[in-house]
Formats: structure tokens, C-alpha cells, sequence
């Protein structure tokens, strides 16, 4: 009985003060509908999110067109940001324990997700569940199952959002990994 997790990393957003509520931008809202269409043709059996309003926005549109809710799960919401310096990026993916002052290390957010992970794989045995999430908190999930995802791999999906992206499992032992799609966006 094999289980499939889409993961939605979201669409562009808007930066601001309060990372909980950033908003998608106009074109992060249009993206949108890559995920609809990536989708429709799937049997979804349940949709999950961050609680994070971009994360929610980004499969709001998908989980409309297939007339479910959204259930949120705090753990799977992005990595806790503090006081930001140069070198940081680099020091954090040699070192998944370490973390600036007031935020949170890779370790701890791989540790949450996967914890999370865990939990919809046995809640949801045998069906397919889409997941909304975020750049960080996705990464650590795919290193886990592949610890040769890196800094470089992180890069590579810093400009993609949305990017879709299926993980088959068979009980918790990941068999499948499957790129599905990805709006490529300017990164400043």
C-alpha cells in the first residue's frame, strides 16, 4: 500500500514584517493555477498546509477545485529566522545544529517536518495528500531521505514557487521522488 505526499512549495510572496500573514503577489496568485493543473487529474484525499498564509494561499485555489479544506499542521511552517549576516546560509547547511541568535537550526525544522511527515503517513496510509509548505521546511525533508541534497539543491529551488513535487512511500520508507513542476521566478 504505497502513500503519496505532494508537496507545494509556495507561489511568490510579498516580504514584509510578519512572516505568519506575507501575502502572495499578483503573480504568486496567478501561479497559482499551476497547481490546480499539475493536479486535477489526481485523486486527492486530503490537503494540508503551514499555517502560514502564503503556504495556504498557494493550494487554496487546488483544494477549492476539489472541495476540501485546508487542515493546517503548525509543524510544517518555515524555519524560525533571527539576526541575519552574511555566511549564514553556508554555516547552517555544513552544520545542521547551528543557527544565528533568535532563529532555528535545520536540525529542529528537519526534525518537526519529518515528525509531522510521519504522522500524515500513518493517518493517511494508501492515499494521496498535498501538503503546502515552504523552501527550508521542504529541503530538510528531502535531505533526510537523500543527504546528498544540499546547499546547491536549496539554491536551485529558492527561485521555484511554486514547485510540485510527489514523494511515494511505501510505510515511511520513501521509493519515489517525482519533480512535477515549478514556476521559476527572479530571485533578488
Amino acid at each position: 500500500m504505497f502513500t503519496t505526499v505532494i508537496f507545494v512549495r509556495h507561489a511568490q510572496a510579498n516580504y514584509g514584517e510578519d512572516d505568519r500573514i506575507r501575502p502572495l503577489t499578483e503573480d504568486g496568485l496567478k501561479s497559482r493555477e499551476v497547481v490546480v493543473d499539475t493536479l486535477k487529474g489526481y485523486h486527492i484525499d486530503a490537503f494540508l498546509s503551514s499555517p502560514f498564509k502564503r503556504s495556504m494561499d498557494t493550494i487554496q485555489t487546488t483544494a477549492d477545485y476539489f472541495g476540501m479544506p485546508i487542515k493546517t499542521d503548525e509543524r510544517f511552517r518555515e524555519r524560525q529566522v533571527g539576526t541575519w549576516d552574511d555566511g549564514w546560509l553556508e554555516r547552517r547547511w555544513a552544520d545542521f545544529s547551528c543557527a544565528e541568535e533568535g532563529g532555528e537550526s535545520l536540525a529542529s525544522v528537519q526534525k518537526r517536518n519529518i515528525e509531522a511527515l510521519h504522522d500524515v503517513l500513518a493517518k493517511y496510509a494508501g492515499k494521496t495528500v498535498v501538503i503546502g509548505t515552504h523552501g527550508t521546511a521542504l529541503s530538510t525533508i528531502l535531505n533526510y531521505y537523500d543527504n546528498s541534497f544540499g546547499l546547491e539543491d536549496f539554491l536551485k529551488i529558492v527561485g521555484w514557487r511554486p514547485y510540485i513535487v510527489e514523494l511515494t512511500f511505501d510505510g515511511d520508507k520513501l521509493i519515489g521522488k517525482k519533480d512535477l513542476a515549478h514556476v521559476a521566478v527572479r530571485v533578488d
